[in-house]
């Protein structure tokens, strides 16, 4: 069964990102920018402003992995700091449903 992991990697400065694992694919989002306007001065120039911005990039990682390998790849990312920066971690699994497992509907007489 074949398991997925998406890492959204969101950080102020780019995300260094090196010895990427094996079958890992890098999708790079746009950048996130926020401005703020800041008066100077507290009295009279309104004119007279200030502004200040946050910029924000984000990159996904898609992570193929088979169900043994999850705990090594799990662990890779737990080893892997990033300093001033935040993960999000997603984990998809695909199973296949055995139907001869499945309970049978029982028949109301």
């Amino acid at each position: 069964m074949s398991t997925k992991i998406r890492v959204v990697v969101s950080s102020f400065g780019r995300p260094f990102l090196e010895s990427l694992p094996p079958h890992t694919r890098k999708i790079s989002l746009p950048e996130t920018r926020v401005l703020y306007t800041v008066l100077r001065s507290p009295h009279i120039d309104k004119k007279s402003r200030e502004q200040f911005e946050t910029r924000v990039q984000k990159c996904v990682l898609d992570i193929k992995a088979e169900r043994h390998e999850l705990r090594h790849k799990l662990f890779w990312l737990a080893r892997h700091r990033m300093f001033g920066g935040q993960m999000e971690v997603q984990v998809f699994s695909k199973t296949r449903l055995d139907p001869k497992l499945l309970p049978l509907p029982q028949r109301k007489p």
